[in-house]
């Protein structure tokens, strides 16, 4: 059985991810594809469990290498229990936030050093990477209006501005670096052009798949 494909989605708060995750896998299965949706942190009982302290504000402040080894945690019993096993069953999963993000918020946004999270990355994961990284693009201020309007701000919400434009760059330098694997959607646009663009991207997608 071929494997399935590994598809992550990326960006900063209130760029529109969980949404077109939705749409995503929606366009996928239209294609033919069994699709399993999934998020980070989360995604088992134990990771949400994880989630629920990483993201709660009503906790006290927490140490960075914490933080950094709670997502890998989560990520860990997230990936051999979910992930790995749709995967090897040619199911292809669509996963709202992986290790991108963790670069970003807890090395850039943080300053945790990445040679660290390298190393907690090749520890848990090994060789396992997502197949497409799809970043959705956001300027900050637009982005933290969004997640203003969702109600109650979660702990990484409450962070100042500066926090989130160091994770933006973060972002947009990974993804510099493997433009082809990082495709880029501009998701401060109207719902349908980002829709469009991220049609464009799951065209190229399945188009590859198939070769």
């Amino acid at each position: 059985m071929k494997r399935g494909l590994f598809i992550t989605l990326e960006g900063g708060e209130g760029a529109g991810k969980s949404t077109n995750a939705t749409w995503l896998a929606d366009y996928l299965r239209s294609c033919g594809k069994t699709v399993l949706v999934t998020r980070e942190p989360g995604g088992t009982e134990v990771g949400e469990a994880i989630r629920g302290v990483l993201l709660s504000p009503d906790l006290p402040a927490m140490n960075a290498d914490t933080e950094l080894l709670l997502m890998f945690a989560a990520r860990n019993e997230h990936l051999h229990t979910k992930i790995l096993p749709a995967l090897e069953q040619g199911i292809w999963v669509i996963c709202d936030r992986f290790t991108d993000a963790t670069y970003a918020y807890q090395g850039y946004g943080r300053g945790i050093a990445l040679s660290r999270i390298a190393a907690l990355e090749q520890w848990v994961q090994g060789d396992i990477r997502p197949d497409y990284v799809i970043l959705f693009d956001l300027d900050v201020t637009t982005g933290m209006a969004r997640a203003q309007a969702r109600g109650r701000a979660d702990r990484f919400e409450q962070e100042h501005t500066a926090f989130f434009e160091r994770i933006r760059a973060g972002y947009q330098q990974r993804a510099a670096q493997l433009p082809a694997r990082y495709p880029t959607i501009r998701a401060g646009e109207a719902l349908e052009a980002v829709r469009q663009q991220l049609l464009a991207v799951a065209e190229r997608i399945v188009a590859e798949a198939a070769q």
